[in-house]
C-alpha cells in the first residue's frame, strides 16, 4: 500500500512538526493547525506562535480495531489534548496503559515516530502525548 498525501497535509507538515499555530490578530484565538479564517470571529489576519508542548487530556477513546498501519499497536489511546496556549490537537497517548488515561490528565507532547508508509517504508513523524512528570 502506498500512502498518497494531499497538498494541504504536506503544507501543514512544518507547522505540525514545530507546533506552530496561528493567533488571530482580531480576537486573539489560537488555532492549530493554521486556518485561513478564524473560527471565532471570521478574521483573516494571523501571527505565528509556537505552542508549548504541555496540556491536559480533554477527551479520549481506546482504539481496539485499527487501520493497517496501526494494527500492531492496538489497543492504543487517541486523545484530544487541550494545550496550555489555548489550542487543541488530536494525538496518540503513549507510555501509559489505556486503563490509566483519564480526562484532565496532564501530558506533554513529544516528537516521535508515527508510522511507516508504503513499500519503501517511509517513516512519518509527529507528536504523541505522554504523561507529564
Amino acid at each position: 500500500m502506498i500512502t498518497v498525501t494531499t497538498p494541504r497535509l504536506v503544507r501543514e507538515y512544518p507547522s505540525r512538526y514545530r507546533l506552530e499555530a496561528a493567533r488571530c490578530q482580531q480576537c486573539g484565538a489560537v488555532v492549530f493547525p493554521r486556518r485561513l479564517v478564524c473560527p471565532g470571529c471570521r478574521g483573516r489576519s494571523f501571527e505565528t506562535v509556537t505552542l508549548r508542548p504541555e496540556g491536559t487530556v480533554a477527551t479520549f477513546t481506546v482504539i481496539h480495531v485499527a487501520a493497517p498501519p496501526f494494527r500492531h499497536e492496538v489497543p492504543y489511546v487517541l486523545a484530544v489534548v487541550d494545550l496550555a496556549d489555548g489550542a487543541r490537537c488530536t494525538c496518540q497517548v503513549a507510555d501509559v496503559a489505556p486503563s490509566e488515561v483519564k480526562i484532565g490528565m496532564p501530558v506533554r507532547l513529544e516528537f516521535r515516530r508515527i508510522q511507516e508508509a508504503g513499500e519503501p517504508g517511509v517513516i512519518a513523524y509527529g507528536h504523541k502525548a505522554v504523561p507529564a512528570q
